[in-house]
């Protein structure tokens, strides 16, 4: 089992910064990559970004790309997401997971632990 706890969430103007976090604990030895997806009302859950356990490669959505960063603290099991330039449109509730499914890093049925969410909000 992997815990996975999600925080930074809050509402934000537009052209703000967020920074998510998301720690990790229990069996996370077996993980290929950490990932961050989010969900809009009335829309499907979308990949944002992903970073390999090893903290060794990063992928984003083209959506967020030159905007948010996603890294790892090895010595704290933290995944960070630093969001900047935020728009309305990322307005989402933001969820970290872990994947220990297989080495394709945005698909989301290979991840098999989810944190809880946070809510991020961006007001124009």
């Amino acid at each position: 089992q992997v815990q996975l706890v999600e925080s930074g969430g809050g509402l934000v103007q537009a052209g703000g910064s967020l920074r998510l976090s998301c720690a990790a604990s229990g069996r996370t030895a077996s993980t290929y990559a950490m990932g961050w997806f989010r969900q809009a009302p009335g829309k499907e859950r979308e990949f944002v970004a992903a970073i390999r356990w090893s903290g060794i490669g990063t992928w984003y959505v083209d959506s967020v790309k030159g905007r948010f960063t996603i890294s790892r603290d090895i010595a704290k099991n933290t995944v960070y997401l630093q969001m900047n330039i935020l728009k309305s449109e990322d307005t989402a509730v933001y969820h970290c997971a872990a994947n220990q499914r297989g080495p394709i890093i945005a698909q989301a049925d290979l991840y098999n632990y989810w944190g809880q969410g946070t809510q991020v909000t961006v007001s124009s």
